[in-house]
């Protein structure tokens, strides 16, 4: 886990001394404090989705670039899903207690998105997975642990997580209520 956040910290610290400017300027950018760019430059933070891409913008930098040929590719300047749109999910593994709500989902070029809102019953089960994406969480409400390779994360609500799905991983829920995230996979190819 701890590589992911200090992959993105170092790839904006890479971008930010490549383009000759002071964390400062970034924070002014992004519309953020000093504090926090030097926290995601350090890993010791990751940020939200909205304000990594104020980050990646601030940078001057398009978001393809920043992560490496994932992102909008100018064809549409934004979609609005309103949340009765949202459409239950089936998948097919061995799950107790998971239900999934599709979101959104657009092939950009050779990248495909797909945004899904998955509630984790208390004790739900089930193993772990791997998918051929990058994954984006992004805790909702409630709390959960994230087993990923060998390590746990415990993330709580307004928490956000981002790595390689090849990995083998899992949520879970031990907690007496239920959890709920935005997840969102960015497929290549």
């Amino acid at each position: 886990m701890d590589s992911y956040i200090s992959g993105i910290g170092k790839k904006i610290r890479k971008l930010r001394k490549e383009k000759n400017l002071f964390a400062s300027e970034v924070a002014k950018g992004a519309n953020v404090s000093n504090g926090l760019i030097s926290r995601i430059e350090n890993g010791r933070t990751i940020p939200s989705l909205p304000v990594l891409f104020s980050i990646i913008e601030a940078l001057g930098v398009e978001p393809t670039t920043f992560f490496e040929n994932i992102g909008p590719n100018g064809l549409f300047t934004y979609i609005v899903i309103r949340k009765d749109e949202y459409q239950d999910l089936e998948k097919e593994v061995e799950a107790e207690g998971f239900s999934y709500k599709f979101i959104f989902g657009k092939q950009i070029e050779s990248i495909t998105t797909e945004f899904v809102l998955l509630t984790l019953q208390p004790n739900c089960i089930r193993e772990k997975v791997e998918t051929d994406a990058m994954e984006f969480k992004y805790l909702i409400s409630g709390s959960c642990e994230y087993i990923i390779g060998e390590e746990i994360v415990t993330l709580n609500e307004g928490d956000a997580l981002f790595f390689d799905g090849r990995i083998p991983h899992v949520p879970r829920n031990p907690n007496s209520s239920p959890a709920i995230m935005l997840v969102c996979y960015l497929f290549n190819g």
